[in-house]
């Protein structure tokens, strides 16, 4: 009898799958070198203004202070608040320094008050050349 083979029994099959033994190799070694490397990474300090008291209060000072509705008045010397429209705050603020470039101007707003009011304000005082310009800030009683 005549030998038969039989070779399409016997035929091997390729492998479809992906190895994954490398990828689990690589996977290990990339989360020990962060785990390493994380405690090493400083964060970044910010350094944030103080609020500080001073000392004594200034002899003229301009106050300006901006309302819930946004209005604005111009108190000078701690006298009687006089309403001034946002076009005319500048030259008003210049008048009440009175040629004096040092004169404080104080900015108080509501509580109420957008941000985008009180920035307005600063922005328009910064064109016109007024170097002292800060923000009252009400000390909560703890």
């Amino acid at each position: 009898m005549p030998a038969v083979s039989q070779r399409g029994g016997a035929r091997r099959r390729t492998i479809s799958e992906i190895n994954m033994v490398p990828f689990i190799d690589v996977m290990l070694v990339l989360l020990i070198i962060f785990m390493v490397t994380a405690p090493l990474i400083t964060t970044g300090i910010v350094d944030l203004p103080s609020v500080g008291k001073s000392k004594q209060r200034p002899e003229h000072v301009v106050e300006l202070t901006v309302g819930s509705d946004e209005t604005l008045r111009l108190r000078i010397d701690g006298k009687e608040p006089a309403a001034v429209s946002l076009q005319a705050l500048a030259t008003r603020v210049r008048d009440a320094q009175a040629g004096n470039a040092n004169t404080p101007v104080v900015i108080s707003a509501d509580r109420a008050v957008k941000y985008e009011a009180v920035v307005n304000v600063m922005d328009i005082l910064q064109r016109a050349g007024i170097q002292r310009v800060g923000l009252s800030v009400k000390q909560s009683g703890t």
